[in-house]
């Protein structure tokens, strides 16, 4: 069995994850960043042995610790290089980790666990090629080549929401204008349909709204199902915002399987089939084999059992 650690900017979740990618069991504990990382990798440490004890098994049984954070992870050298989400920068986290538990350590970016954990979870020796995209307050992703993860030489490839898909679009928080993430995270959903709602003050999109006490990721979504026009024209332009950076991600790197994950996903079949018409249509390959798109079926649990699954 495994313990996988997934980091962030608001909670650190762990996981007691088998061989097999099932989940046994987790909790979470607050992350409070800003503090010293020392004091944040010995909260991580208590929980992830909590997680063992309470699933009622023991430590020794437990063959490594696997741990996904926002930033550039060097899991070579156990250092988590820069994380701006957390103010870390160069935190030898494999180090401070066995301070507190003395076991194997891995880390990873915590997109690119999530696409590890849904590869693993997938369990297909015929997909050699393999990426998952997460739809959420930004976009995110990780890519598997050949059956491994790609991080790139420096372990800080595949930002990708951070490739332009409009000139002199919306400022990004990266720096620059006009990113994907700007477009097809569900931020951007929300901005879309505040804009629309300022237009159309008789949209049903103004009811959903209130119901739920403000503009969420759902609320274009659901007045459409509802026959609101204005929020049908806010839902085709951001799903045709996701199927754009679909293709060119597509054309690059040509993957078996790509997975579609984060809290919008679960509109399913509304949001896949036309994004997978657009693709059908708009793909460079025309004559071979197309990427099979479909939506991620871990969830929340894919950055736990990636981070688990590391180095195995």
């Amino acid at each position: 069995m495994y313990i996988g650690i997934d980091l962030g900017g608001t909670g650190i979740k762990a996981g007691l994850v088998t061989k097999d990618c099932k989940i046994l069991h987790t909790d979470h504990v607050p992350t409070n960043a800003g503090r010293h990382y020392s004091e944040i990798i010995a909260d991580m440490a208590a929980l992830a042995k909590k997680v063992v004890i309470d699933a009622g098994h023991t430590l020794d049984e437990i063959e490594s610790v696997g741990i996904g954070s926002p930033g550039t992870a060097d899991d070579k050298n156990g250092i988590l290089v820069y994380s701006c989400n957390l103010k870390f920068d160069n935190v030898p986290m494999r180090e401070e980790f066995k301070k507190h538990w003395n076991i194997p350590v891995y880390m990873g970016n915590d997109a690119n666990c999530a696409a590890w954990g849904e590869y693993s979870y997938l369990n297909d020796p015929t997909i050699d090629d393999f990426i998952a995209i997460t739809l959420g307050t930004g976009v995110g992703g990780g890519v598997i080549i050949n059956k491994q993860v790609y991080s790139g030489f420096n372990g800080a490839a595949v930002e990708i929401g951070h490739f332009k898909v409009r000139e002199n679009g919306v400022p990004c928080t990266c720096g620059r204008c006009g990113c994907w993430e700007r477009y097809a995270s569900v931020t951007a959903l929300i901005r879309i349909t505040k804009e629309k709602m300022e237009k159309c003050p008789d949209s049903l999109m103004h009811i959903e709204a209130g119901k739920e006490g403000k503009v969420t990721g759902r609320t274009s979504f659901m007045a459409a199902k509802a026959g609101d026009t204005a929020a049908r024209e806010v839902v085709d332009e951001y799903i045709k915002n996701i199927a754009e950076g679909i293709v060119s991600v597509i054309n690059i790197f040509q993957p078996n399987k790509l997975v579609i994950g984060g809290a919008i996903s679960k509109e399913g079949d509304k949001l896949l089939n036309p994004i997978k018409e657009f693709v059908q249509k708009y793909s460079y390959v025309k004559n071979s084999p197309h990427t099979e798109i479909s939506i991620a079926s871990l969830g929340n649990d894919a950055g736990i059992i990636g981070a688990a699954m590391l180095g195995h």
